[in-house]
């Protein structure tokens, strides 16, 4: 939670005054302490009413006016297992708290403390760091940089969950953990340890086609992965014996000469898996186009399933600081359409949504990647308005693509899973927004 200005704020008073201890703790454990604790990405700690009884004021504004816990989903469109959102009652609670001068109430009250595993969300049975830091520049643009990690581990792994940790935030613009699988061709004649450029490169890690898997991302707001998503069978990652890990870092120079060695926690699954969890880079528009000036730009992205038997399980958008909102839409062989996701996007904050339920997707479902771009004047992120932006890796640049969570039978391989469809696979039209959604074909 964050200082905002003031607010005028209704709240019905309360027939008996909450106190932090009884009434507050409880609500801060279970809903803002996962990021509100010293290491972790928001400003200032709440674990104790020590801590929070400064912010009080602010935490009133920041719940009254629903901007914290931070959550972009339309609550209209969806179901989502990891949703954030305050009950109106606890709202109702933490309001009245802080009218009532915010006390702390009998010692006896407080609930037991939540335990965290110091430096991580979960407790990882494995650790891989990157060999040695990465020596970032003080000046100027720091292209995407790929760290082979020799791991080769010995057995076959399901994963249940996963977390990618900055090794130093300030440099850390966000990462991706790669499964090299063996037998590889891509980084074959990399030197562990060492840092190397996509163009160094003979393939991009991620083509689906490949059936290239991610085992964890950091981005800010996202937190770790749970792969035993609801409704899904017990459902996990799978990394094959002898596979290495591939750091795909995205740094932002300070000013100032930083290093880094950022690292990844596994837990292995201590349940059997009866389906796997499958990473995604999906749908992607790399054939987008956003006119200079155009305050609502739209693009849209395609991929179609071309496989049995998969499940939709998760959506995490990705656009940079000219996107406004995003929607993943669905078009089934059957030619219906549903809207499953629909969200405003904050660049500084990216989420990653966990379908209650897992959605069927028959082979044949076309999945639709909408967004929409503020590449106006009036966009205070903007960098030059008077430019026309095509998909790019930096942040000057603008991306329209999704990383999606698909569950499988455990004997389905992902390779060919997914394919670039319809509207991926049109030219880019200068001067012209797209593709859009009126260039869709049914």
């Amino acid at each position: 939670m964050t200082a905002a200005v003031a607010v005028s704020v209704s709240a019905a008073a309360p027939l008996d005054k909450p106190t932090f201890n009884k009434e507050v703790l409880p609500i801060l454990q279970k809903n803002c302490q996962s990021c509100h604790r010293t290491g972790e990405i928001a400003p200032f700690s709440l674990m104790s009413y020590g801590e929070a009884r400064p912010w009080a004021k602010s935490i009133k504004t920041s719940v009254a006016t629903k901007k914290m816990p931070p959550w972009f989903a339309d609550g209209d469109v969806g179901h989502f297992a990891n949703d954030m959102r305050l009950s109106e009652a606890d709202i109702h609670t933490l309001v009245a708290w802080v009218d009532a001068g915010a006390p702390e109430g009998n010692a006896k009250d407080k609930p037991a403390p939540v335990t965290f595993n110091d430096g991580w969300n979960i407790k990882p049975d494995i650790i891989v760091e990157m060999p040695k830091p990465y020596q970032v520049q003080a000046k100027g643009t720091v292209n995407y940089k790929y760290i082979l990690v020799k791991t080769n581990f010995p057995e076959d792994m399901w994963i249940s969950q996963a977390e990618m940790r900055p090794g130093n935030r300030k440099v850390v613009h966000h990462g991706k953990v790669w499964v090299r699988t063996p037998g590889s061709a891509y980084m074959d004649k990399a030197v562990p340890g060492e840092a190397y450029e996509r163009e160094t490169q003979s393939e991009y890690m991620g083509r689906n086609e490949e059936g290239a898997d991610i085992l964890a991302k950091f981005n800010p707001g996202l937190g770790h992965q749970e792969f035993n998503v609801p409704g899904a069978n017990g459902a996990a990652v799978f990394v094959p014996k002898g596979s290495d890990l591939v750091f795909e870092m995205h740094y932002t120079a300070t000013g100032q000469p930083e290093a880094d060695a950022s690292k990844v926690g596994f837990v292995k699954a201590k349940y059997q898996p009866q389906s796997r969890y499958y990473f995604a880079t999906a749908p992607v528009a790399f054939n987008l186009n956003i006119p200079a000036g155009d305050p609502n730009a739209e693009a849209v992205g395609e991929v179609t399933v071309m496989q049995d038997n998969v499940q939709f399980a998760y959506v995490q958008p990705h656009m940079h600081v000219r996107g406004k909102d995003y929607e993943i839409r669905l078009i089934f062989p059957t030619g219906e359409t549903q809207t499953v996701f629909k969200g405003k996007w904050d660049f500084n904050w990216q989420q990653g949504f966990v379908f209650a339920k897992p959605i069927p997707v028959p082979k044949g479902t076309r999945i639709l990647g909408i967004s929409h771009f503020d590449n106006s004047a009036n966009n205070p992120n903007n960098p030059d308005p008077a430019k026309e932006v095509r998909w790019g890796w930096q942040n000057w640049d603008e991306m329209n693509n999704s990383f999606i969570g698909l569950v499988f039978p455990k004997d389905l391989k992902p390779g060919s899973l997914l394919k670039a469809s319809g509207v991926s696979l049109l030219k880019v039209t200068p001067g012209k927004a797209g593709p859009t959604l009126q260039e869709i074909t049914h």
